[in-house]
């Protein structure tokens, strides 16, 4: 049978006029003379005021994906304490223990997302007989701030909401997945040069007009921005062997971060902190064979590697430099309590008499926090505090500051 001469391809459809978020980008690309550093565009894509994907009203956190009308209410990933109510008892006795060693009464939680973890905290902290007078969210994100008022309405007297440090605070502050969600710097070696990479329009966008120029296009593949990449003397912290091709993050905000905290927490009283997060110690991080770096999307419960695509519909994320937090907290005269992994903190915490008195379908959800193909091993936790510091409970066992 012969093919079908007269057959033609479908008609091209012209792309889609750029988005609300895309259009705020573009315009802050075009500002910085059309090329953007990656941190700063995923700043804007994560935080940009009522376009960001954390600063929008949607449901990011849950068990299930799908869209508005599902089961799942269109989550795109699980925490830690939206998977078990358990990771928040177990942590709130490292919590407990903090708060008798520096004689706080206050707990400080960045970026509470659904607000699981503060209730759990609370909870936890109750029956402990702990006593304790605020706790304190710092969330940049209204949506989510309500989402959180909503749910910890039971504690309404003791929770509130601040958008900002006060110069000198005291107390316990805790951050599950925290870290990671701070935007990143892309550094790229190609044929044996780094450059740092970043964000410009790509050929069919007209950055004058902010819209597509007349040429036949598909509207799935139309994207307004590109990757593009500028030689710089940027380099990882530790040199990568070998001359092949490279993709890594330098994490500044993050240390910025931990530098401010510790300046705040030295101001006041003292405190400690402890961090939740998945990444690794810098021998690990800038391996030689980790050469697509570790930046990821996640959306529906998926993942891909596409920043630059559907702009806000997703999250970003790249895994944490634990020996670059460590190093960023004893630079600001804070001391290391301990770093393990989420399994053996949570363990040493006392997780297993719970999940013991827990039914069996809450037991499989705590598992996944600890199994080593779950949240495990690939999470970790730091520990950090003013003054000399005591044997943290969490890290009583397993602690890899060796590792560091």
């Amino acid at each position: 049978m012969q093919p079908d001469a007269t057959r033609q391809a479908p008609p091209a459809r012209a792309p889609s006029p750029p988005s609300p978020l895309e259009t705020h980008i573009a315009q802050a690309v075009q500002a910085a003379g059309g090329w953007l550093p990656f941190d700063r565009f995923m700043h804007l894509a994560l935080y940009a005021p009522g376009l960001g994907y954390y600063a929008r009203d949607a449901r990011q956190f849950g068990l299930l994906p799908g869209g508005p009308g599902s089961p799942g209410g269109g989550s795109d990933f699980v925490t830690a304490p939206e998977l078990s109510p358990l990771f928040g008892e177990a942590l709130a006795v490292q919590v407990a223990e903090a708060l008798r060693h520096t004689g706080g009464d206050e707990v400080w939680e960045f970026g509470a997302g659904s607000g699981a973890l503060a209730a759990q905290v609370l909870d936890g902290l109750a029956r402990l007989g702990q006593p304790l007078a605020r706790y304190t969210i710092v969330d940049v994100s209204g949506a989510l701030r309500a989402r959180q008022q909503a749910r910890l309405a039971a504690h309404a007297g003791v929770v509130r909401w601040v958008d900002a440090l006060p110069d000198a605070m005291a107390g316990v502050v805790i951050g599950n997945e925290v870290l990671d969600a701070m935007p990143v710097k892309l550094l790229a070696r190609t044929g044996g040069v780094w450059h740092e990479r970043g964000v410009a329009f790509s050929e069919p966008f007209e950055p004058s007009a902010l819209a597509w120029r007349a040429q036949p296009a598909i509207e799935s593949e139309a994207n307004p921005f590109t990757w593009a990449d500028r030689p710089t003397d940027l380099r990882p912290p530790l040199e990568v062997p070998g001359t092949h091709d490279y993709v890594t993050e330098l994490h500044p905000q993050q240390r910025a971060f931990i530098a401010t905290l510790a300046e705040r927490l030295r101001a006041g009283p003292g405190g400690a902190a402890f961090f939740i997060d998945y990444g690794f110690p810098e021998a690990e991080y800038w391996h030689p064979q980790r050469s697509m770096g570790t930046l990821a999307c996640h959306r529906a419960h998926r993942m891909d590697d596409a920043p630059l695509q559907d702009v806000g519909e997703k999250d970003i994320t790249a895994h944490v430099d634990f020996t670059g937090i460590a190093l960023a907290a004893q630079d600001a005269g804070l001391t290391v309590l301990g770093y393990t992994s989420q399994a053996r903190f949570l363990l040493n915490c006392g997780i297993a008499a719970r999940m013991e008195a827990a039914d069996l379908p809450a037991r499989a959800n705590a598992m996944k926090l600890l199994a080593e193909h779950e949240m495990g091993e690939l999470f970790k936790v730091i520990g950090l505090a003013t003054g000399e510091g005591w044997a943290a409970c969490g890290f009583a066992q397993g602690d890899r500051c060796h590792a560091l």
